[in-house]
C-alpha cells in the first residue's frame, strides 16, 4: 500500500513518514517547503535505511498534483498540509483560507480523477472552539472557532464529510490533534519552526539553548488554577503512530471516521516549564504578557474512543515529551540548519 503524505517534511509528517516506513508501508512525500527542509528526508533515510520519494509540490497547484497522481499508484493519502499557527491566522486570514481550503480542494479534485478515495485529515481540537464539555469527547459539538486555522479545519471537515456523503466509495478520517510536542528519540528530528517560535515547547527549547532571552507567557488571569492556559500535551510520535492504526479505517466501506488523539491529562504553561526544568535541569526565565487573541482557557482530551476502535493510546509521559524536545534543541541548535 502507497501511502502520499502532503507537508510530509513538516513535524508531524516527517515522524509520521517514520512510523509508515517502519510499519511496512511504501510512502510519497510532497510538500512546499514554506515551513519545513528537505534535509529531513535524510534524518529519515538515516531512521530507517528507507529511502523518500519526493516531490517539491505545492496543493494549491493543480499539475504539481496531477504529476504525482500520474507517477505514483497512490493508494490513501494523509493530508497534513496547510498553514498552521494559530496567532499569524488571526493576522494572516486570506492566507489561511486560500491555502488551507482551496489547496485541499485542489487536493480533493485531483484524488477523485485518479479514483483515490481514501483520506486521513489532519484535523485539530480548536473545531471544538471554547468547548462544551472537558474532558472532550467525539460527541462534544464543534463549537464558534475562536481563529481562522480553527475555521479552515471546522470547514475542510465539514468539505469532507459531505464528500463522503454524497460519494460512499470515499472512507474518510478526521484526526482531530491535541497538541503535539516532544521529538524523535534520536535527537536528529523534531520541530523546526521559521523564525520565532508561535508554538510554546519550541519557544522554551529556544530559550533553553540560548537563542531567546526569555519565554512569554501570554495571560495568567484565565479560569485555570494557576491562571495560565492548560492544554492537553501529546507526544508527535505517539500522535504519528495514531495516524499508521487510522489506516485501517480506510478498508473498504468504513466510510466516515472521526477520532481524538491525545492524552486525556491537561497542563498549564507554568505546568510545562516546571516539568520541562525538572526532566532536563534547565532555568526557563518567563514573563507574564497580555492574552492572545484566539487562545481558550482549557483544553484537554477523552481519547477513549481511538483506544477502543483503533488499538491505539499515547504511551510517553510528560516527562518523556520535555525530555526528547531539549535532545532535539540541544543536538540541533539551528533546527535542520545544523
Amino acid at each position: 500500500m502507497t501511502i502520499l503524505v502532503t507537508g510530509g517534511t513538516g513535524y508531524i509528517g516527517s515522524h509520521t513518514v517514520v512510523e509508515l516506513q517502519n510499519a511496512g508501508y511504501d510512502v510519497v512525500v510532497m510538500d512546499n517547503l514554506c515551513n519545513s527542509s528537505m534535509k529531513v528526508l535524510d534524518r529519515i533515510e538515516a531512521i530507517t535505511g528507507k529511502k523518500v520519494p519526493f516531490y517539491e509540490a505545492d496543493i494549491r497547484n493543480r499539475e504539481d498534483l496531477e504529476k504525482i497522481f500520474s507517477n505514483e499508484k497512490i493508494d490513501a493519502v494523509i493530508h497534513f498540509a496547510g498553514l498552521k499557527a494559530v496567532g499569524e491566522s488571526v493576522q494572516k486570514p486570506w492566507e489561511y483560507y486560500e491555502n488551507n481550503i482551496s489547496g485541499t480542494l485542489t487536493l480533493l479534485d485531483e484524488m477523485r480523477k485518479h479514483n483515490v478515495k481514501n483520506i486521513i485529515f489532519s484535523s485539530s481540537a480548536t473545531v471544538y472552539g471554547n468547548p462544551a464539555i472537558i474532558p472532550i469527547t467525539e460527541e462534544c459539538p464543534k463549537g464558534v472557532c475562536t481563529n481562522p486555522y480553527g475555521w479552515t479545519k471546522h470547514m475542510l471537515e465539514q468539505i469532507l464529510t459531505d464528500i463522503q456523503k454524497a460519494d460512499n466509495e470515499w472512507n474518510v478520517v478526521l484526526l482531530r490533534y491535541f497538541n503535539p510536542i516532544g521529538a524523535h528519540k534520536s535527537g536528529t528530528m523534531g520541530e523546526n519552526p521559521n523564525g520565532i517560535p508561535n508554538n510554546l515547547m519550541p519557544y522554551i527549547t529556544q530559550v533553553a539553548v540560548g537563542k531567546l532571552d526569555h519565554l512569554n507567557v501570554f495571560g495568567d488571569d484565565y479560569d485555570t488554577p494557576d491562571g495560565t492556559g492548560v492544554r492537553d500535551y501529546i507526544h508527535v510520535v505517539d500522535l504519528a503512530k495514531g495516524h499508521v492504526k487510522a489506516l485501517k479505517k480506510l478498508e473498504p466501506g468504513t466510510g466516515l471516521s472521526l477520532y481524538n488523539l491525545g492524552t486525556g491529562v491537561g497542563y498549564s504553561v507554568l505546568d510545562i516549564v516546571k516539568n520541562f526544568e525538572e526532566a532536563n535541569g534547565v532555568k526557563i526565565p518567563y514573563v507574564i504578557a497580555p492574552r492572545r487573541a484566539g487562545d481558550i482557557a482549557t483544553c484537554y482530551s477523552d481519547a477513549s474512543k481511538a483506544e477502543k476502535e483503533l488499538g491505539w493510546k499515547a504511551e510517553n509521559g510528560i516527562r518523556e515529551m520535555c525530555e526528547d524536545s531539549w535532545r532535539w534543541q540541544k543536538n540541533n541548535p539551528n533546527g535542520y540548519e545544523d
